[in-house]
Order: structure tokens, then C-alpha cells, then sequence
């Protein structure tokens, strides 16, 4: 039998997704893969229901149904500042995943660099190798999690095509200043680099924190190419519904890249997502309100139990100091934590490039009654894991 691709030889599966396979296994509380157990927004159910009865079961256009699009330029527009032509600035993707490896396959070369900050969403480090490119990781510092200007340039220094970032961040909940976004577009200005955003979390934000579009810095529109979903905004995780908004001249070439990755995003959840594109600002004050409860309930609770945590400026995670317990493998850790004491988590090392065996990611996206049950669990951690 001929060989298989070298390319992907080191690759192992999500390790986000074995947790949740872990947890299953064990009945525990699933706090590893992020996605929440409440209900979508009634209207886009409402509107979902309403489709099922109507002419949008055949292909849509490849790069997305033009009243999405319409209504996805107008909420960008809103909340960055930016103007975006619909036509000709966005591409409607299958979920933010295939966005970000759109963009990296329609902006890279083989052999070209990519400067990706540690921890990082353990896509990107897969998305670059898939297009043929080399990571460079350049670390953010816990527990603050800033970064170190002269690392960073030194990246630069090695003529990147792109670097990648993530605000708010998954998994350490770091969202940029503008201060930090001004270094990193002034470096990418300099070295002549693309900046590729993930802002799925740019509504799950924790005051006095401010989530502020790379796109919209000064000179910057043209040169970052924004990744983006629906999945946390309208808790949609399923609908796999995401966008990339660039250039003109970048989004032709992403069109081509998504056509043949996936034709295009489905159809009738396109149409029903419409509503909630057209939500007024009420919407997301309240599901600001809504994730800052849940982080301050579970935030109260592990500092309760006496847990050593982060704390999230924006997006749904929390990374746990777990050295007390004097695991070497948080791996190990997150499965005895899985089957003893019933909490699903990810291991903490599958985000950073750095040998970091700290820390555990649990996830907040969830009911008071799930938390709480996850709190009563973690109770007696102490008790029933012992390095």
C-alpha cells in the first residue's frame, strides 16, 4: 500500500472532541467542547420552522444566499464601523472552521511562515501545516497572558505571510487592547504580513473590556481578512454557519478556495439565520448580561472550592491551575477528573506550543443547573484525586 500524506503524520484527532467523547463515556458534566445546553433564540427557531415549509432546499450561491449576505454587511457594519459590500467583501462559509482554512489556503504558500500566539485553538496550528506553511509560535504570558514586543518582532523579522488572532481569545479569554491591536497591525504594516482574525466571541465580552475590529484600525481593512461565525452569537454551535470578510481581490480567490472545499454553507439555515442578523442592540446587552451571570456563578464557585483560575475578559473559558495535584500529564488528569469525580475538561497542553501541563480548560456556556452540578461535583475533587 502506497504511503500516506507525511502532511498530516503528526496529527492527532481533537483533543476538545475526545473530551466530550470522555465525558460521555463517564456520565459526566460536559464542560470540555463549547457549546451551550440552552436553546437558540425563538425567533430563529420560529424562522427555522417556517423554512422547512419554503423554496430554499437546493444550492443557495456558492459564496451565500444574497439576503444573508445583505444582512450580515449591514450588522459588521453597525458594530465595526467597517462598510463591507456584500457582494464583493464576504464569503459565507461552513462554520468559522472552514473560514480560517480558506483564508490560510488563499493567502499562503508552501514553504511561507505563520505567526500563530500560544495558547492557541488547536486548528491553527493544523490549518497551517495544511496549507503547506510553518507555524511560529509566539507565546502569551499567563496569567495576564500579554505578549512580549520584541518576541513578536522577531516573528515579523522572519517575513511571515500571516499572522493569526484570535479576540476574544479560546482558550485563555485574553481580548486585545487597542493598544496591543496597534503593535500588531504597525508590525504587520512593517513586515508587510496579512492579518487573519477568529472573532466568534466579538459579543461575549465582560466590562470594562472592548472587543475592537482589526479591520477597523487605521490602514488595516485591507490588509486583515476576518474570520467569523454565528455558532456563539446565536448559540448555533450545530448550524455551522461562519463568514470570512476581506478585500475584494482576497475574498475572490477565498470564493474559489470554498467553492471547492465545500460548494457552500446550507441553504434553508442561511434564511433562518437572516433573523437574527437583523436582532436590534437589546439583544446583545442581554447576552452580554446572560454570559457575564454565568462566568460570575462559576467564577464564585471554583473560588469556593479553592481552585486557582483565570479570569476571562471575554469568551466562555476558564483555565484551572491544576499543579497542586502533581499530575505530569494533564491529559491523565482530565480523564481521572472525567471518571472520578464527573467534569468533562480539556487538557490545557493540546492549546499551547509551550511545554505547559498546568492547566485545564472548563467551559461556562451553560445552565445555572449545569453549573451548579458541576460545582457540587468539583467539590470534592481533593477527596477523590490524589497525584
Amino acid at each position: 500500500m502506497p504511503t500516506l500524506s507525511n502532511r498530516t503524520a503528526t496529527f492527532t484527532d481533537s483533543v476538545i472532541r475526545r473530551m466530550t467523547r470522555i465525558s460521555n463515556q463517564y456520565g459526566s458534566v460536559n464542560l470540555s467542547q463549547g457549546f451551550p445546553d440552552f436553546e437558540p433564540p425563538r425567533p430563529i427557531l420560529d424562522r427555522l420552522a417556517e423554512v422547512t415549509k419554503e423554496d430554499f432546499h437546493q444550492y443557495s450561491t456558492t459564496w451565500g444566499s444574497q439576503n444573508f449576505r445583505d444582512a450580515l454587511a449591514a450588522k459588521i457594519q453597525h458594530f465595526s464601523g467597517v462598510a463591507v459590500d456584500p457582494n464583493a467583501e464576504l464569503v459565507v462559509t461552513c462554520g468559522s472552521t472552514e473560514a480560517m482554512m480558506a483564508a490560510m489556503m488563499s493567502v499562503t504558500n508552501p514553504g511561507d511562515k505563520v505567526i500563530v500566539f500560544s495558547p492557541f485553538y488547536e486548528n491553527y496550528g493544523a490549518d497551517t501545516i495544511l496549507s503547506g506553511a510553518e507555524p511560529i509560535y509566539v507565546p502569551l504570558v499567563p496569567p495576564e497572558f500579554n505578549f512580549n514586543v520584541d518576541v513578536l518582532e522577531a516573528a515579523f523579522k522572519q517575513h511571515p505571510k500571516a499572522i493569526i488572532v484570535c479576540n476574544p481569545s479560546n482558550p485563555c479569554g485574553k481580548v486585545f487592547t487597542r493598544q496591543e491591536l496597534q503593535i500588531i497591525a504597525d508590525l504587520a504594516t512593517k513586515y508587510d504580513t496579512f492579518v487573519i482574525t477568529d472573532e466568534v466571541y466579538e459579543h461575549i465580552l465582560y466590562k470594562p473590556n472592548e472587543h475592537i475590529y482589526m479591520a477597523s484600525m487605521p490602514g488595516m481593512k485591507d490588509r486583515t481578512i476576518t474570520c467569523n461565525s454565528l455558532s456563539k452569537t446565536y448559540s448555533i454551535t450545530g448550524w455551522r454557519l461562519g463568514y470570512t470578510q476581506a478585500n475584494p481581490e482576497i475574498t475572490e480567490r477565498i470564493k474559489k478556495v470554498h467553492d471547492f472545499l465545500t460548494v457552500g454553507a446550507a441553504h434553508p439555515l442561511q434564511e433562518a439565520a437572516v433573523v437574527g442578523l437583523k436582532f436590534g442592540d437589546d439583544y446583545y446587552v442581554e447576552l452580554q448580561n446572560h454570559y457575564t451571570h454565568m462566568r460570575n456563578l462559576f467564577l464564585d464557585g471554583l473560588d469556593r472550592i479553592g481552585l486557582n483560575h483565570t479570569i476571562p475578559q471575554g469568551a466562555y473559558y476558564v483555565l484551572i491551575d491544576i499543579s497542586e495535584f502533581g499530575f505530569e500529564s494533564d491529559l491523565e488528569f482530565a480523564e481521572v477528573l472525567a471518571r472520578d469525580v464527573g467534569v468533562g475538561a480539556v487538557p490545557g497542553s493540546s492549546f499551547f506550543k509551550e511545554p505547559e501541563n498546568r492547566y485545564i480548560r472548563l467551559h461556562f456556556a451553560k445552565k445555572d443547573e449545569t453549573l451548579n452540578e458541576a460545582l457540587n461535583r468539583l467539590e470534592a475533587i481533593r477527596e477523590k484525586i490524589k497525584g
